[in-house]
């Protein structure tokens, strides 16, 4: 099991911001709200208005299940607050339907896992079916590590979490990530961003479907404070 795959509560670059930013969001810290448009700003506004993020929209956990194959999502490409608008109308108009929410066709957990656990035996490690279905235990074959980090951060954007942030890091299809995770009265969500302010690379911002509203609404109060006058 290689270390270097994910680790948990790493300072970030909100901790060149906060003096403790795991307090900075709490409900009863002072300037709480400035806290969260500096966050905002610093994470977000910058990398829409270069169109480097991504919009992950997660769905299909309920009920206590967490089956890799079950996690469903929709990506969008965001460059400002009208394309989030428009994935969310996608969403909204589906649900109104009672028709099946937007689907990639990829599975974000799933394939991957089968292809570290295939890449795990053909070097002749052998995985029985309590290491495979247990994801605690997919860190005993490489890229397990990460991936339980990730299963992780999906499984608290779907079932809630106590805790108002954390950071980790993890290696995602695109490099090391910084997994910046909010857990705030105002909506759920998490942004996967470079470790460094790379000028093209990309962002991803993931949030469970029931989400998208108040997200929306906090953006809409947030972002346009950061455009020019």
């Amino acid at each position: 099991m290689s270390y270097s795959e994910a680790r948990e509560h790493t300072p970030g670059r909100l901790h060149a911001l906060f003096a403790d930013p795991y307090r900075a969001f709490e409900n009863d810290t002072d300037e709480r709200q400035l806290h969260i448009r500096i966050m905002l700003h610093t994470l977000l506004a910058r990398p829409i208005a270069h169109g480097q993020i991504t919009l992950r929209v997660i769905h299909g956990w309920e009920n206590g299940g967490f089956e890799p194959e079950d996690l469903q999502h929709a990506d969008f490409h965001l460059n400002s607050l009208a394309d989030f608008h428009a994935a969310a109308a996608r969403f909204a108009a589906a649900n109104r339907q009672n028709a099946p929410l937007p689907a990639d066709g990829s599975a974000i957990l799933a394939a991957p896992l089968a292809d570290a656990i295939a890449g795990a035996e053909a070097e002749g490690l052998t995985l029985n079916e309590d290491i495979r279905e247990t994801p605690a235990r997919w860190p005993a074959f490489e890229g397990g590590l990460a991936l339980y980090t990730l299963f992780k951060m999906y499984h608290r954007l779907v079932y809630g979490e106590d805790d108002t942030y954390r950071c980790s890091q993890c290696e995602t299809p695109h490099g090391l990530r910084e997994i910046h995770e909010f857990h705030l009265e105002e909506g759920e969500f998490a942004l996967l961003a470079p470790l460094n302010d790379e000028p093209d690379a990309p962002y991803l911002l993931v949030l469970h479907e029931s989400q998208l509203e108040p997200i929306e609404q906090l953006l809409r109060d947030s972002l346009p404070l950061f455009e020019p006058v």
